[in-house]
């Protein structure tokens, strides 16, 4: 089977991912830039680097976190990029769940894994409450058994509402989950229903007294701004039922166009010639009135994309620690890791992965070693998310002025309303902040620009 890999990028006319192009109209390609340099520059030639790495004890500086990644959903979203299966039968889910488990104990007893302890985890998907009660119990006891948790900071746990019993939140609750992430993206059953949802609002309504009962430190849901068939009223009522929800955090997300999505094979199939995505102008002032509707309702911007409630406590261990450059295994098909300056990721596909790990084998599939200055652009990009970044920061890290290093991009997005700095600080406007993925190429190396993002 052909592997999913690009060691030489080729540059095509035009890359959303990592080109600045301004144009009105939701381009397919466009993506969340959660990394930095492009995963397409990533190559199986480096994964001897990889093994390398991993029999070198480490010296633990930097916190561990892992990732789990449990690829199943009930539907596939049309607008989802991820690697997930809808298909696979009980018996499917269960050996795989077992592989995954054999892939972290793998991991544990690695020189650079061991005795080292876990900072944060993170059950990412797909829809990690798909599996069940029984499936999430078995699979956290093997898990904590090779890698113990009980000091890390946060275990976050992504939902899909439909997926959720008053049984499973407790089963959840019970396995040390700290904060849930309910996958609502929309309060509109028509809008849940084009994009290929498979909840519908009413098990919102019927979840949330349960997850409130059962007092999670933080519960986050996520909306969609832009997503296929919203308008202007059903948005503006999305947002003001997401806040009668009463939630710690809000995400909001503008909608995109990931080449591998549903929708963008219709667009770019000619099939989806009357389909209509909202241009980015327009998700902007959407999200603008979200921002707005929440700054009122108690809330407070904590990223370009998330709004936390101002007198809960919130903590974003995850996120912190991957825009800081926080070791991270990621476990499962698909999955990215990061150790020691080389960042790699696994197999992605279902038979490649789970055939290694019953070889005995780590299923990697490709990697890159980063550089020290591409390191310190990967900070500086992914922190600016956060809306704002210090200066200082920076110079005791890498040794680097981050106002000399980057005089010119940072100076052409004040200009344009976009950012301010001074010497201690670089900060988003509103306006920077409605558009950060898309200033970010701004900063890219050269060889970097135009280049194909995945």
């Amino acid at each position: 089977m052909k592997k999913e890999t690009l060691s030489s990028p080729e540059k095509i006319k035009v890359e959303p991912a990592t080109t600045r192009t301004d144009t009105p109209q939701t381009e397919v390609g466009s993506v969340f830039v959660s990394n930095y340099p492009p995963y397409s520059f990533w190559s199986e030639d480096n994964i001897t680097e990889v093994q390398q790495t991993l029999q070198q004890t480490s010296s633990a500086q930097d916190n561990l976190g892992l990732y789990l990644h449990i690829p199943f959903c009930r539907k596939r979203c049309k607008f989802c990029y991820f690697r997930v299966y809808t298909d696979k039968n009980s018996h499917e889910i269960e050996r795989y769940l077992d592989l995954l488990s054999k892939e972290v104990e793998l991991y544990a007893d690695m020189p650079a894994i061991a005795e080292r302890d876990l900072h944060f985890i993170y059950f990412g998907g797909g829809t990690p409450s798909f599996i069940s009660s029984k499936f999430l119990k078995n699979l956290v006891t093997r898990v904590t058994a090779a890698m113990p948790w009980d000091k890390a900071l946060e275990v976050a746990f992504e939902c899909e509402p439909g997926t959720l019993t008053q049984s499973k939140l407790e089963t959840i609750r019970e396995v040390g989950v700290t904060r849930l992430s309910i996958g609502v993206e929309s309060l509109n059953d028509a809008v849940l229903r084009e994009n290929g949802r498979a909840h519908v609002t009413k098990e919102i309504y019927r979840i949330m007294p349960w997850v409130h009962q059962l007092e999670f430190d933080q519960v986050n849901i996520d909306l969609i701004a832009g997503m296929v068939g919203e308008v202007r009223q059903t948005w503006e009522e999305t947002v003001q039922k997401a806040i009668e929800l009463n939630p710690d955090s809000i995400t909001i997300y503008q909608m995109e166009l990931p080449f591998n999505t549903v929708y963008s094979k219709q667009i770019l199939d000619k099939d989806g010639t009357s389909l209509y995505v909202a241009d980015w102008q327009t998700k902007r002032e959407w999200h603008e009135y979200a921002i707005e509707q929440l700054t009122g309702a108690g809330f407070e911007v904590s990223s370009a994309y998330t709004m936390v409630k101002k007198d809960r406590p919130n903590q974003f261990i995850y996120r912190d620690a991957l825009w800081h450059s926080s070791d991270m295994i990621g476990a499962g098909v698909a999955s990215f890791s990061h150790l020691n300056g080389i960042h790699f990721q696994n197999q992605t596909h279902w038979k490649g992965y789970l055939d290694s790990l019953e070889a005995g084998r780590l299923p990697l599939n490709r990697a890159f070693k980063i550089s020290a200055e591409e390191k310190m652009t990967r900070e500086m990009i992914l922190q600016l998310k956060l809306g704002q970044i210090e200066v200082g920061y920076f110079r005791k890290k890498f040794g680097v002025d981050i106002l000399e290093k980057f005089a010119q991009p940072y100076r052409k997005l004040q200009k344009e309303g976009l950012l301010n700095f001074n010497k201690d600080s670089v900060t988003l406007t509103v306006q920077g902040l409605l558009r950060v993925d898309q200033l970010l190429p701004e900063f890219y190396a050269e060889k970097y620009q135009n280049a194909r993002y995945t």
